[in-house]
């Protein structure tokens, strides 16, 4: 490492293939702490990498880029020095240059605190604005990067945030999202993954409301499940699942807004969705699941929709899949079966009990104790049910239950229900809305 910093600083005419053979060292985790120890060695590089000599300075950059890989924070502050000509440098010069002082500010962002505090003041914001509006796409996806990890940052609410709100990004990021499909995926994931970080930190979605979010993302669902049904683009679930989740906690934490989606072509979107990728991409089913509760929670409208739209046959197969999925199954049967006797009626001649017996006498408490939720309001609400549900020999399912402690009480209110079909209620409300996390899947 000793050797390969001397021939970088001799200026010699092997200096380039000394810097080369000095990127390539600096792939190895132990050689990048060794050379940030090494007095002088940023020093060196920043120097390379603030010539006039374009060949030196592009190869200055990529050894830079290799340091900010690492995952040990004192390589990531000893590039300290750096981070106001990576900014500088985001302007008037190549799309390659500019793509990797992109990618490397993200990388740093990542692994340092010290960095992130660094570049605020630093005014990485605006140069960001400016930069949003390159007509090249590669600039585009690198932006979405370092943003992306900016949002990610446990400053983020309170440091961050506001000072993108009070920018034009997001107006910009909401465009390069909706027109994914035409501009280019690879920045419109990254974009999309950006504004699910805004909504997941609590402080903004009225500001992404007021520009038309719910119905633009809304929109862009139809048009992406519109892609899939013939030949789907290769890596558009990587799209899909960040607007799936923008969506879904803007209904989950903005109440009344709703009815800015009540499009019934939305649940065909997701249903299309869900057949597509359910195979591949199974953890699209749970994102899928987790937007369909929140819209049919404490709404009548895509309840009756389901029905109307005969997706139901659709949902019941889901219970077939992952516990997660099982569970939110269930809960939408459960916001439906809470709308009163004649989606219950509906739910009964799909049917569905004969579905709800084998998930019921699953060893799992939440699949369970969902299942039971549902069989209560069935029963509450379509007496016949109850009846049909003694026949099949669901009462002995229910006993299986009798020794379970977390079900033991739940098992026993239904049983006595099952006795007395129109007996009084011991559970409480079934739906709520749900909100995803903030990590990525």
């Amino acid at each position: 490492v000793l050797e390969l910093l001397r021939g970088v600083q001799k200026g010699s005419d092997d200096r380039k293939r000394s810097l080369g053979c000095l990127r390539r060292a600096l792939q190895n985790k132990e050689t990048q702490q060794k050379f940030v120890r090494l007095d002088g060695s940023i020093r060196t590089l920043v120097g390379l990498f603030t010539s006039n000599l374009a060949d030196m300075q592009m190869e200055a950059a990529r050894c830079l880029h290799e340091l900010s890989h690492s995952s040990d924070p004192a390589v990531a502050e000893a590039c300290l020095p750096v981070t106001s000509y990576l900014l500088t440098y985001l302007s008037g010069h190549s799309v390659e240059f500019m793509e990797l002082c992109l990618y490397t500010l993200g990388n740093l962002v990542v692994e340092s605190e010290a960095v992130r505090k660094q570049l605020l003041p630093q005014g990485i914001i605006p140069v960001l604005v400016s930069c949003i509006q390159s007509p090249h796409e590669a600039v585009l996806e690198g932006l979405g990067y370092v943003l992306s990890q900016l949002l990610q940052a446990k400053e983020a609410p309170t440091e961050i945030i506001p000072l993108v709100l009070d920018s034009i990004l997001p107006q910009h990021m909401l465009r390069l999202v909706c027109s994914g499909l035409k501009a280019g995926v690879g920045a419109a994931v990254e974009f999309a993954w950006c504004l699910h970080y805004i909504v997941c930190s609590h402080t903004a979605n009225a500001a992404l409301l007021s520009l038309g979010a719910l119905p633009a993302l809304t929109s862009l669902l139809l048009d992406l499940a519109s892609e899939i049904t013939s030949d789907a683009p290769e890596g558009l679930e990587l799209l899909v699942c960040p607007v799936l989740r923008c969506l879904s906690n803007l209904l989950a934490e903005e109440m009344g807004c709703e009815a800015q989606v009540q499009d019934e072509r939305l649940l065909i979107a997701l249903f299309l969705i869900l057949q597509c990728f359910h195979q591949q991409h199974p953890f699209m089913v749970q994102e899928c699941l987790w937007l369909l509760n929140n819209l049919t929670a404490d709404g009548p409208f895509f309840c009756s929709a389901l029905l109307s739209l005969d997706l139901l046959p659709a949902l019941l197969q889901l219970l077939s899949c992952s516990q997660m999925a099982s569970v939110l199954a269930l809960t939408v049967l459960c916001n439906i079966a809470a709308q009163g006797p004649a989606h219950c009626q509906q739910l009964h001649r799909q049917p569905a009990l004969p579905l709800l017996l084998p998930t019921l006498a699953l060893p799992d408490p939440a699949v369970v104790g969902q299942c039971l939720e549902l069989l209560h309001l069935l029963f509450l609400h379509c007496p016949e049910a109850a009846a049909d549900f003694v026949s099949q020999g669901g009462h002995r399912v229910l006993e299986l239950h009798q020794s379970s402690p977390e079900l033991r009480e739940r098992a026993r209110a239904l049983l006595d229900m099952v006795g007395q079909p129109l007996g009084a209620s011991t559970f409480g409300p079934s739906h709520t809305t749900l909100s995803t996390s903030s990590e990525a899947v």
